[in-house]
């Protein structure tokens, strides 16, 4: 085979992307399942995903669109039963929104983005709550803005005060990246807070939010409050969902957006010149999804509390280790700093998340993603999306490999 010469291409990258990092969670599985691939005996609790099963009558709607021929493009936006669906839904959630203001996309993770790129750019600021889920500052760095994280405190359930949102408003704040329920750290903010958070944007004209709710069907021990409900916040909030953890179709690559027109006109200008609409076959599933009983979210939802609860019994046994309820979600973020500044019996010091999740996957076979990508060292993320006997073999491995720092 002939070898291509490249030594004459001037090999320059978008200076926005040479910002960008790689996802950690991916590269943290994508080496649990290398090691698991060579033998290893591995217990990932790295990933977000639901470890349950597509509810079969949205399996069934898949399966009758295709019977139905229904497999060619959509409207970029969505077709209509979908996007009247979801603006039906968001009714019944208390947000004034009508079908011509959703936007379905290929999953909530596009809609994050499109909403940042269609607002942003050089100069702006994207406030971001931390512990944060990885993707937030890469998205407001490929806009040309300036990610600013917004420190939370284990005593305050790593939920954002008022005062620390206050403090970090400046001219140049143009979006907040709010989450509620929180990945990594399953907090969910209480109406209350919420409510008090909307009055301090409220005074700021040039300040949005970005609201991604796409945990808020999975909700344990409190009450999901959506942002645009609330007074004077519909006009400058753009609500995200889609049907990945919820309804546990994650490769079916559905999300939505909806809010102020003008907003979701400009996310639907980008997605037409990068995706055009989602797929056809998982719009008529998304339809289902929204129109099934609650069965087989509760059923879920049940299950993961039940999982949480073991979890976090065993972390709080360990020594050093502090971890609020989370009261949605599927993840636990216990500060383990306790930790660090310890050696391995080999030797190795462990000076921080990576370092200690490195020696946890190695040396004691489970597989955790390091705080330092959340925007807090002091903390390490775990997905109990896995079964009860993996959790606890895992919870065995963490307490013994703990244990064994010196």
């Amino acid at each position: 085979m002939t070898e291509i010469a490249t030594s004459h291409v001037t090999e320059t990258l978008n200076r926005h992307v040479e910002t960008v990092q790689p996802s950690a969670t991916l590269a943290v599985s994508a080496r649990a399942k290398s090691l698991s691939s060579q033998g290893h005996d591995i217990v990932s609790l790295s990933a977000g995903e639901p470890d349950f099963g597509t509810p079969q009558p949205i399996v069934d709607a898949a399966h009758q669109a295709l019977r139905d021929g229904f497999t060619h493009y959509t409207p970029n936006a969505g077709i209509p039963a979908l996007r009247e669906a979801v603006a039906a839904k968001l009714q019944r959630d208390g947000i004034d929104v009508q079908a011509q203001n959703v936007l379905c996309s290929n999953g909530a993770k596009q809609s994050v983005a499109q909403a940042v790129l269609a607002v942003c750019g050089p100069g702006d600021e994207v406030l971001i709550p931390a512990p944060y889920w990885v993707s937030y500052p890469e998205m407001a760095r490929l806009a040309g803005a300036t990610p600013v994280p917004v420190a939370t405190r284990v005593a305050d359930g790593y939920t954002m005060t008022p005062e620390a949102l206050r403090a970090a408003i400046t001219d140049q704040s143009r979006v907040l990246l709010f989450n509620s329920p929180s990945n990594p750290t399953g907090a969910v903010y209480s109406p209350e807070l919420v409510r008090e958070l909307a009055d301090v944007i409220r005074e700021h004209p040039n300040l949005l939010v970005v609201s991604d709710e796409i945990y808020a069907q999975v909700v344990f021990d409190a009450q999901h409050l959506s942002m645009a409900s609330l007074p004077g916040m519909l006009e400058r909030t753009m609500t995200i969902n889609g049907f990945s953890k919820a309804y546990a179709m994650t490769g079916w690559r559905l999300g939505y957006a909806a809010g102020p027109l003008w907003w979701a006109d400009a996310m639907a200008t980008i997605q037409s010149q990068i995706t055009s609409g989602p797929s056809s076959i998982s719009q008529k599933a998304g339809v289902a999804a929204l129109e099934m009983d609650s069965a087989p979210l509760d059923k879920m939802v049940g299950a993961f509390r039940q999982r949480r609860d073991a979890f976090l019994a065993r972390l709080d046994a360990i020594d050093g280790v502090q971890c609020p309820k989370p009261e949605g979600a599927f993840y636990l973020f216990p500060d383990v700093s306790a930790y660090y500044g310890t050696t391995t019996a080999s030797g190795a010091t462990i000076s921080g998340s990576a370092d200690l999740c490195l020696y946890l996957l190695e040396e004691h076979g489970v597989a955790l993603v390091p705080g330092v990508a959340f925007g807090d060292d002091n903390g390490v993320r775990i997905s109990y999306a896995a079964g009860m006997d993996d959790l606890m073999k895992a919870a065995d491995r963490i307490e013994g490999g703990l244990g064994a720092l010196r």
